[in-house]
């Protein structure tokens, strides 16, 4: 039999307003725990490769490195661990919870396949010398190392998808709190899947003659939009879920929260209209995909956001353990508005565009951050209740606001970006200041991570007593 925990049954008429997941206690939450230990590990490995990112871009520090070929180096393995399988690992951990215990063999290849690709792509910079290709959304070494890696993990996620989409457990006429975080949690599972389906659907469309930094950002193009829908759900549910477990009532229903998720999901749909209606290669499909990520993906954030931070309002004194899951919240939320602040002030090629996608991927982490916070308990590990916890989402958020303002503030003079060390050509005081900050802000937020890390490493070393 099934142990989960327990989830609060609204009487006689009333809606059930408590947004919890349960946990089941069965083969599943190992495999939970196996895709959370994946993520963790990405993590890790992703903010060892940012240290050197950082300190690369750093006046008075950059010329400690071989800056140019090395920054691009660890600035693709660094976003392909801390978001491609950073995201998708701990969408795997909760897909995994959602569904039922079907299929277990091609649940476990799936996470298998994903752990070694990560491995790969980990070691390729240190196997083989490989050409850095910035391309948006999934960057690359283009050597025959790394690409085994990517491949290896995809393959991974494909099988994830397939299996989770067969073992969907039912939401049920009657919309609970719970019900309506699977929902949420089916609607990233299904944009993950459109995704894939594009990434297949450009592979196939873009000739490989082209030169590698073009082909590399057309295959990813289309896909890579359609994983922000993903991403973006993931943490619309944490946001929701994370406000709950702190005691705020939310002022929307289970129904209307789930219609919000469907508003959301209804975008991913009109992805296929973006390559039927243009070609791959064309300047019209590329427009197309931006408008339909800058319009249709941001239509339902505003009131749930809204709804959120309305709820958190009426909430009493925190106990120790929820300060975390709280701080988690407050900086996802703000980092994330910030992030798409930035977004309308973009003119140009240049750090206000990492600013921009930095406050909206830090903010997906943060809302994800809480959740680890909270699914420890539930897990059978301790909660994390001590200050330095408490402290953990304030000193990354600051960290990383600090970051993404340095990076707006040098954007506005024009300093380029993907670029490193005299390639920045910072020329004024104002440049340099700004870029100063932007390393400052980023070395904090690197000691936020570790933190983060080693809280959570600390919590898997002591089980609760049962």
């Amino acid at each position: 039999m099934i142990e989960t925990l327990p989830i609060t049954t609204p009487q006689s008429g009333q809606e059930d307003h408590t947004f919890e997941l349960d946990v089941p206690q069965d083969a599943r939450r190992t495999l939970a725990i196996a895709w959370l230990g994946l993520g963790m590990f990405a993590l890790l490995a992703s903010g060892l490769f940012s240290i050197l990112l950082v300190l690369s871009r750093t006046p008075q520090l950059q010329t400690f490195f071989p800056v140019a070929d090395f920054f691009r180096v660890a600035l693709v393995v660094h976003v392909d661990l801390s978001v491609l399988v950073w995201f998708l690992a701990f969408g795997g951990c909760l897909w995994t919870l959602s569904g039922t215990h079907r299929f277990p063999p091609v649940a476990w290849m799936a996470f298998g396949l994903s752990a070694v690709g990560t491995l790969t792509m980990c070691a390729a910079p240190f196997i083989q010398t490989a050409t850095p290709v910035m391309a948006n959304y999934v960057p690359v070494l283009d050597g025959p190392v790394f690409l085994t890696g990517l491949l290896l993990f995809g393959a991974g996620i494909v099988l994830l998808c397939l299996r989770s989409m067969l073992v969907v457990q039912p939401v049920g006429t009657r919309i609970t709190g719970n019900g309506a975080l699977r929902f949420g949690l089916s609607a990233a599972l299904v944009a993950c899947a459109v995704a894939v389906l594009a990434f297949a659907w450009s592979w196939i469309a873009v000739p490989r003659e082209l030169d590698s930094r073009i082909y590399y950002e057309l295959v990813f193009w289309g896909g890579g939009h359609v994983l922000q829908f993903a991403y973006t759900l993931l943490m619309l549910v944490n946001w929701v879920w994370l406000a709950s477990a702190v005691g705020a009532r939310l002022r929307l229903s289970p129904r209307v929260v789930s219609l919000l998720f469907a508003i959301a999901l209804l975008s991913v749909f009109l992805t296929p209209i973006t390559y039927l209606s243009h070609e791959v290669t064309s300047v019209e499909h590329h427009h197309l995909q931006t408008l339909l990520m800058r319009f249709g993906g941001g239509l339902v954030i505003p009131p749930i956001a809204l709804a959120v931070l309305w709820s958190l309002w009426s909430i009493g004194p925190l106990a120790a353990d929820k300060k975390p899951l709280y701080g988690s919240l407050i900086a996802s939320l703000v980092l994330f508005s910030a992030g798409g602040i930035i977004g309308f002030l973009i003119t140009g090629s240049n750090v206000r565009i990492p600013a921009h996608y930095h406050g909206c991927i830090v903010g997906i982490t943060l809302a994800m951050m809480g959740v680890v916070y909270l699914l420890l308990p539930r897990f059978g590990y301790a909660a994390p209740s001590s200050k330095t916890a408490a402290w953990q989402p304030v000193i990354y958020g600051v960290g990383q606001m600090m970051h993404i303002v340095g990076l707006v503030w040098s954007g506005g003079y024009g300093v380029q970006r993907k670029v490193a060390g005299a390639d920045q050509v910072l020329r004024s005081t104002q440049e340099m200041l700004g870029m100063g900050l932007m390393g400052l802000g980023g070395l904090v937020a690197i000691v936020g991570g570790v933190m983060f890390v080693v809280i959570v490493l600390r919590a898997l070393r002591h089980p609760k007593m049962r």
